[in-house]
């Protein structure tokens, strides 16, 4: 999909229910941008909540971001997941994504719930899930900034 401009899609569905994730889903979204200042690539970065099928099928890459909740991935996540699985599950077949995780254990739970539903719509890992474990520390901006930016630059190069 692009847009009428021609411009690709990259769609940024982070659970932010603290300032620190909040800032997490930001620099992804800020990263992404910058990237990508010839505006090749629109990007879109909004909560699990506000998702809705139309902006995964118009999308030509994800990037998920959610809290580690019980050991398993946000509800908000999941919510985003079980209203958008079968409206797009023929339809976004081969979709890039990626995954970052603000852990604050070891993350594996949320990483093996999350990789579970996307090997099912049969989505595309562009690069290892970032699990951001233990106490917050800034260096996680940097981290996730990476991807946001690494996955514009992606799509605005034909990678993905």
């Amino acid at each position: 999909m692009t847009d009428e401009d021609g411009a690709r899609r990259l769609l940024i569905v982070g659970h932010v229910p603290s300032d620190n994730t909040r800032r997490l889903r930001d620099a992804a979204a800020g990263a992404a941008r910058d990237a990508v200042e010839g505006g090749g690539v629109r990007v879109v970065a909004q909560s699990p909540f506000e998702t809705q099928p139309a902006h995964v099928l118009a999308a030509n890459a994800v990037i998920l971001g959610t809290t580690e909740n019980l050991g398993y991935m946000s509800g908000a996540l999941k919510d985003f997941f079980d209203r958008c699985y079968y409206p797009c599950l023929e339809h976004t077949q081969g979709l890039p994504y990626c995954l970052y995780i603000r852990a604050g254990h070891d993350g594996t739970g949320t990483r093996r719930g999350v990789e579970t539903i996307v090997t099912g719509l049969r989505w595309r890992a562009v690069q290892e899930p970032l699990v951001c474990r233990g106490e917050w520390d800034e260096a996680f901006v940097e981290r996730v900034a990476e991807i946001g930016a690494a996955m514009a630059a992606g799509l605005e190069a034909g990678i993905f």
